[in-house]
């Protein structure tokens, strides 16, 4: 029988692993509240040895007519998330069996709020599948009607009952968490999806038209081994694919047994784990999940004061074969994020592919955000047992070693990042500036956290290329904001600096361009040394569409002359 625990009120009585600082400090089977509608609820989290952060996260609404823990023991659950290397949650039914009014499938997507709060342990909220069993099965269908755009796919296990359609036409509405990364867009959008049942009939039916619907799946079904019915998204897509990928399938496996195999689960995991689902304008994004090893990445470490620094390098096919220098871009993600999970939110690499150049995805540091709290949160230039972590150093090390291996155009090398990439990316601006060609900070500048500290000078100039959400908390304040945009203080105190020590005119050129309203702060030499881009119905988020739009509209414009003279398409920029 598993021992079930509490995650300790103090996590930061836990030491870091100086060789895996993103494995988590805890391991086993813990017992989480919840608060649903006023009540307080509990759930499961299982936690193998060796885990780390943000892998996917599965969370299961098992059958009620057996006490979960017994369920646990006999089911295939906890040896798939260990073969898997995933975050495994179990809900817990209340006190006779599941409720199909709504409130269970509440619960369930309050458990989806909850695990986001980094406890215990850090998850992201772009890898989170739900799946339920028997009578839990209409429950997972229930919480992932009212609140598809959360979830990144959806598996049931049974014949579901006809409360399974309560939520068709309801959403659980928007929620703005705070000052964290997690905001609630509860939109009806694209799923994938998986249901084994008896036969495809009556409520069964009912459903499966409903998600074909929702996917805009062709009527024409194909089969596999384990599927018996497979529809595919329609080949008709009237929206560019950037961000947004019509990706959702139908698959229906008829004449399940009612027990649950591990070869059939696989099946699903197999097709569940290509998706994702991440943060974008309007509603949150589903994208193919990209794999770092089949994609053609290559994994990366380095020892550097005392600890084992990680990143990722994208060196498209094509860059290979060319005979000539090719830019640099350094992609950094933010806080509590990894560097492969970036890669997929981000879409540099995409960017990269198209434009020949070198992608690098390094791994902030660690860093303990509060008080009693972990002390692993990835985050750039934090610190460990009051030591600050040279995150500076690292990046720089890892741009010297790709030029030691590639041909590297020294006069096109670039940083960007999102959140605390972002601060990240304006603070090698800052301390490197004769190693970047141009910067592009994406939904921060600085550390609010700490006091202000504005740079007295930034010599050679680094043009910079800001985007953030017009509704995002860390850089935007709708009320009492400054600029023309809204900015924030810290953050318009930041740009105004920027604009004094450049020269530039405080008037700004202004456009728009899609999702984003663009103003241009032109120098002397009317070259644009500072652009703010802010995005439509978007909160503390990143989408790929930046990085195109980074690299096409401004990176890519900026180099430096043998003599460090900063140049904009090829002519002397100051």
């Amino acid at each position: 029988m598993l021992e079930v625990k509490s995650f300790p009120k103090d996590m930061s009585i836990f030491e870091v692993d100086h060789a895996e600082p993103r494995r988590c400090l805890v391991t086993g089977l813990f017992q989480e509240p919840v608060e649903v509608n006023g009540q307080t609820r509990s759930f499961y989290t299982y936690l193998k040895p060796g885990l780390a952060y943000n892998r996917p996260c599965l969370v299961v609404a098992p059958p009620d007519d057996v006490p979960v823990l017994d369920y646990l023991e006999t089911s295939p659950w906890v040896r798939f998330a260990q073969e898997h290397d995933l975050f495994l949650h179990i809900l817990i039914p209340g006190q006779g069996g599941w409720k199909l009014d709504g409130t269970d499938a509440d619960y369930m997507n309050r458990v989806y709020v909850q695990i986001n709060g980094r406890r215990g342990y850090v998850i992201m909220q772009d890898n989170i599948y739900a799946l339920g069993v028997d009578g839990g099965a209409t429950v997972a269908q229930q919480a992932v009607m009212k609140m598809s755009s959360e979830w990144s796919g959806l598996a049931t296990f049974g014949n579901l009952d006809p409360a399974a359609l309560l939520n068709t036409d309801t959403t659980a509405g928007g929620e703005n968490t705070g000052k964290t990364e997690l905001v609630i867009s509860a939109a009806k959008v694209q799923v994938p999806v998986w249901m084994a049942w008896g036969q495809n009939s009556g409520a069964n039916a009912d459903v499966c038209a409903y998600w074909k619907a929702m996917n805009d799946a062709d009527g024409e079904p194909f089969a596999n081994q384990w599927a018996d019915e497979i529809y595919f998204p329609r080949t008709v897509c009237k929206k560019g694919q950037i961000n947004e990928e019509k990706i959702a399938q139908v698959r229906v496996t008829n004449g399940y047994s009612g027990t649950l195999e591990e070869p059939l689960l696989d099946a699903v995991w197999a097709y569940l784990s290509k998706a994702c689902r991440h943060r974008c304008f309007g509603t949150k994004a589903l994208r193919n999940r990209i794999d770092p090893e089949a994609y053609g990445f290559v994994r990366r470490t380095m020892e550097l004061d005392g600890w084992t620094r990680t990143w990722y390098e994208y060196v498209p096919d094509r860059v290979k074969t060319l005979d000539r220098p090719v830019p640099l871009v350094v992609c950094m993600h933010g806080r509590g994020g990894t560097a492969e999970s970036f890669i997929s939110l981000s879409g540099m690499s995409r960017v990269a592919e198209e434009r020949d150049f070198i992608v690098l995805f390094p791994e902030a540091g660690v860093h303990q955000q509060r008080p009693g709290a972990l002390r692993n949160l990835l985050l750039w230039n934090g610190e460990y047992e009051g030591k600050k972590i040279d995150d500076v150093k690292f990046v720089l090390a890892i741009i010297d070693d790709a030029k030691s291996r590639y041909n590297i155009d020294s006069s096109r090398v670039y940083a960007c990042g999102q959140s605390s990439g972002g601060m990240m990316t304006s603070t090698l601006a800052i301390s490197a500036p004769k190693v970047f060609a141009a910067v592009a900070p994406w939904s921060a500048l600085v550390d609010p956290d700490h006091e202000l500290q504005l740079p007295e000078a930034i010599d050679p100039a680094v043009p910079y290329f800001f985007l953030f959400g017009e509704k995002d908390w860390l850089c935007a304040d709708l009320e009492h904001g400054e600029l023309e945009y809204h900015a924030a203080h810290d953050i318009a105190a930041f740009l105004k600096n920027l604009m004094k020590l450049y020269g530039l005119d405080t008037t700004p050129l202004r456009y728009t361009c899609g999702e984003i309203s663009y103003y241009v702060y032109l120098n002397a030499n009317k070259v644009p040394m500072l652009t703010v881009g802010t995005v439509r119905d978007m909160s503390h988020a990143n989408y790929p569409g930046e990085s195109w739009a980074s690299y096409d509209l401004f990176l890519s414009r900026f180099s430096r002359a043998q003599d460090g003279t900063l140049l904009y398409m090829g002519r002397p920029a100051i």
